[in-house]
C-alpha cells in the first residue's frame, strides 16, 4: 500500500474538495477497517475535513471469465470498460452500466441501477474482506447494500446475448441529465414518487447558492457551475430536505455520500 494525494476538486464528479492524502490498496495488502473506501468519486461530496480515505489500486481493475461460467470483475473496474467487454464478448445484463459512471465497487456499495435494472439483479457473489459471499447473504434493496466490509471483486453468470437496442435506449435517457459537474441524483426516490418532482414542486428547481444550483434540467441534480463550494452544496441539500418535509411530510434520503 502507498499514499497518493488526490485533488477532489478535479477528481470528484461534482468538482468539490481539496487535495487529500488517500491510502492506495494493492492486491496482497491487509484491508484496513478504519478508512472509508472511495472509488471513482462519482457520488461523493468531500468536506473540508473528510474521514481517513482509501482507494483500490489498479490491481483491482480486471475482468476474467472463470471455468465455471462466471465473469469475475475487480471492484476498481470502470463501468465503461465493463460495458465494452460485455459488448465485445456478447454478454448480456451489463447494458445498463453504460448509464452509470464510476467503478463496479461503487455500484455494489449502493446497488446502483437505472429504473428496474440494478447490479444485484445480475450478481452472483461479492468478495468482501477476501471472502466470497453469495448475494443471498447480503442485505440489499433500492440503492443500498449492507456489505459490512470492503468489496474487492464480484462474480456474475456469463450469459450470452448483448442487447444493443437496450443499450441505445438507456443511453438516450441521458438527454434529461445536466452536463455540468454533479454527483448524479442527490436524493433517493421515495416510495411511489420522485425526488426531482418533490424538489421542483417546492419551487427549488433552478435555485442557486454561490456557484451551486438545483439544475433547471432535472431538479434532483445538484450541479456545480464552476468553483462551487462544499458549504453551498450542503446548504442546498439541507434546504431541499427541509422544504420537501414541510410541504409533503416526506423525508428525503441522500443518495450522494457526504464525507
Amino acid at each position: 500500500m502507498f499514499f497518493k494525494t488526490i485533488d477532489f476538486s478535479r477528481y470528484s464528479s461534482i468538482k468539490i474538495g481539496q487535495p487529500t492524502e488517500v491510502l492506495m490498496i494493492e492486491k496482497e495488502d491487509i484491508l484496513p477497517s478504519d478508512r472509508y473506501l472511495i472509488g471513482g468519486a462519482n457520488n461523493v461530496l468531500v468536506s473540508p475535513a473528510p474521514p481517513p480515505l482509501m482507494m483500490l489500486s489498479k490491481d483491482f481493475a480486471y475482468m476474467k471469465q472463470t471455468e465455471d461460467g462466471m465473469l469475475e470483475i475487480g471492484a476498481a473496474m470502470p463501468t465503461g470498460r465493463i460495458v465494452s467487454y460485455a459488448r465485445k464478448h456478447d454478454l448480456s445484463g451489463f447494458e445498463f452500466c453504460a448509464k452509470l459512471p464510476g467503478t463496479l465497487g461503487g455500484m455494489l456499495a449502493m446497488n446502483a441501477g437505472v429504473k428496474t435494472y440494478e447490479i444485484f439483479n445480475i450478481l452472483q457473489s461479492i468478495e468482501i474482506d477476501r471472502n466470497w459471499i453469495p448475494k443471498e447473504n447480503i442485505p440489499y434493496g433500492y440503492r443500498y447494500a449492507r456489505l459490512n466490509g470492503t468489496a474487492t471483486a464480484a462474480r456474475f453468470p456469463a450469459k450470452a446475448g448483448f442487447n444493443r437496442e437496450l443499450l441505445d435506449t438507456l443511453l438516450a435517457m441521458r438527454h434529461n441529465q445536466p452536463h455540468h459537474p454533479s454527483a448524479g441524483s442527490a436524493f433517493k426516490n421515495p416510495p411511489n414518487d420522485y425526488a426531482g418532482r418533490l424538489i421542483e414542486a417546492t419551487g427549488l428547481k433552478g435555485l442557486k447558492k454561490g456557484a451551486m444550483q438545483w439544475s433547471n434540467l432535472h431538479a434532483n441534480f445538484l450541479i456545480n457551475l464552476g468553483g462551487g463550494s462544499y458549504e453551498d452544496a450542503r446548504y442546498l441539500i439541507d434546504l431541499a430536505k427541509e422544504k420537501v418535509f414541510e410541504t409533503f411530510g416526506v423525508t428525503l434520503q441522500e443518495e450522494i455520500k457526504i464525507l
